[in-house]
């Protein structure tokens, strides 16, 4: 392996040449003239004892574990004495990596978390702050060039290129970072040497089920079971998982698999392979070491952008998210739009509701939505509300009111996006109701109006949705009640027939409730 050169990251393990012991809550925890010190680059020392000379029945082990690259995982155990307790006090490297073999056996207690340490008849003051890590030419890189990224695949991109700049032997990465999303489990970043980009995959939830996942070293990392590292080029390497087997048949000579944790706990995995003879020192992982919390800093700022994204997408729509990420988010904040308005209904759900069980009833509804606003999405429609077993949505034609925004282009192109979508949905009812005929059939009414609208927020300062309220989104729910009335599973109003360029059929002039006058209304040839 490469030597570090001076002032880069390494470890030193010295005997110690006195008795060290370490006390708790005034009784000695551990009395040993066999310590050994731990030197690490930009670290306070650290005192490893023997377990022999450990009073292990004041330890009790817990859950948590952690990694380091090149010392191997880390168990930790709680003190207990005399009725007083210190959280995770004392860790150690049980199946320590080859570079961390002198403290195999031995365990370690963090100053802070007891009363004293003395060395000799000396307590050891911990005193002072370790040198600079700015030493650390990825330290530097990060306050200077990190931030800049725009991206989460971006930041994994420039990390790897100033890695391998560096001099570090790394020829293919990835990271994993779980996504809350209902349909991703996780964003994948995939790096290569040879590949300018960054591959990203979105992993969705069944992934977890797939041997592909369940078999690698990420599902127990992921778990918080530390990390893994395989040094490809030993004789008697474990290759106990499948993409440790096949880098091995590959020829790389190295593998590391670490954890670094966001802000509220949350395990992501960052994997790296090299080729090189010798593969990563202790300095190359050390660096990386030393900044991987920070860069998981920079890596959860885009994650949670991400995810806020991904979110309001899901919730509130791709339009309607994008404009509160813009700041339309006080109540009162909106815009006037002119819009093709969709309203529909689930026919018949009360009835449905009381004689199917709820999870069949959910699914049986969740069905219809599938039908309906999967076809108002695909075609370029913007679901607004799911408002109990009806779906509002609209198509719009321009961002305002004015003329010069307004193109008849505009509004024809949203009529026929909107009628499309209506026939499509109308189809994907059918094929739902013949994959299962041992269900009620789905029955549905569609209105489409075309009009103004206020499109903003509405509510309460600490409860806000953002919808389209006015005369035209009224009008369209009474247009789609009309449906029942008329038996037709999907009506238009006369203002928006005469906007549409396709064939349309009068069903007659009709009242609508809460409006003067009546109303002309139209049908599919077909409906």
């Amino acid at each position: 392996m490469a030597e570090a050169a001076p002032g880069d990251y390494e470890i030193r393990f010295e005997p110690c040449a006195k008795r060290v012991r370490a006390e708790f809550n005034g009784i000695w925890v551990a009395d040993s003239s066999r310590a050994v010190v731990v030197h690490e680059t930009r670290a306070k020392p650290a005192y490893y004892f023997p377990r022999a000379d450990v009073r292990m029945e004041f330890l009790q082990p817990t859950a948590l574990r952690t990694h380091c690259p090149f010392k191997g995982n880390a168990s930790y155990w709680t003190l207990h004495v005399a009725g007083q307790e210190a959280e995770n006090a004392a860790w150690s490297y049980e199946e320590p990596y080859r570079d961390a073999e002198p403290i195999r056996g031995y365990l370690s207690f963090y100053p802070d978390k007891i009363a004293a340490l003395y060395e000799g008849e000396e307590e050891i003051a911990f005193t002072g702050q370790p040198a600079s890590m700015h030493a650390n030419p990825l330290a530097g890189w990060l306050l200077a060039e990190a931030w800049k990224a725009p991206s989460t695949e971006a930041l994994a991109a420039q990390f790897f290129a100033f890695l391998r700049a560096s001099g570090c032997p790394i020829a293919r990465a990835t990271v994993i970072i779980p996504t809350l999303h209902p349909q991703i489990f996780a964003t994948v970043l995939v790096w290569r040497e040879d590949t300018p980009e960054i591959k990203v995959i979105f992993e969705p939830h069944d992934i977890l089920l797939q041997p592909k996942f369940a078999d690698s070293p990420f599902a127990p990392i992921m778990r918080g079971a530390g990390g893994v590292r395989r040094r490809l080029e030993d004789a008697d390497v474990k290759l106990d998982f499948p993409v440790v087997r096949d880098l091995h048949a590959e020829g790389a000579t190295d593998y590391v698999a670490m954890p670094f944790r966001f802000s509220d706990g949350q395990i992501n995995v960052m994997s790296m392979t090299s080729f090189a003879a010798g593969g990563f020192s202790t300095a190359h992982l050390g660096r990386i070491y030393e900044v991987l919390p920070a860069l998981g800093r920079l890596f959860e700022v885009h994650a949670q952008r991400r995810t806020a994204v991904a979110l309001l997408e899901t919730y509130l729509g791709q339009h309607t998210g994008k404009r509160v990420l813009e700041g339309l988010v006080k109540h009162g904040d909106g815009e006037h739009i002119h819009a093709v308005i969709w309203f529909c209904d689930f026919r018949d759900s009360t009835a449905l509701s009381e004689s199917m069980d709820r999870e069949t009833y959910l699914q049986h509804l969740n069905r219809f939505f599938h039908c309906m606003a999967g076809a108002v999405i695909e075609g370029g429609g913007e679901v607004l509300r799911f408002i109990g077993d009806a779906v509002l949505a609209i198509f719009p034609i321009a961002e305002s009111v004015a003329p010069a925004r307004t193109t008849a282009t505009g509004t024809l192109e949203a009529c026929r996006r909107a009628i499309k979508a209506a026939k499509t949905a109308g189809e994907r009812i059918r094929a739902a109701n013949e994959a299962h005929p041992e269900l009620p059939p789905l029955g549905y009414g569609i209105g489409l109006h075309l009009g103004d609208v206020t499109y903003g927020n509405i509510g309460v300062p600490r409860r806000l949705e953002f919808t389209v309220i006015g005369t035209a989104a009224n009008e369209a729910a009474r247009v789609e009640s009309m449906t029942k009335e008329l038996k037709r599973a999907v009506l238009v109003s006369s203002t928006f027939a005469d906007q549409y360029p396709g064939k349309l059929v009068s069903v007659g002039r009709y009242r609508l409730k809460g409006l003067e006058g009546e109303r002309e209304l139209f049908t599919l040839p077909d409906a």
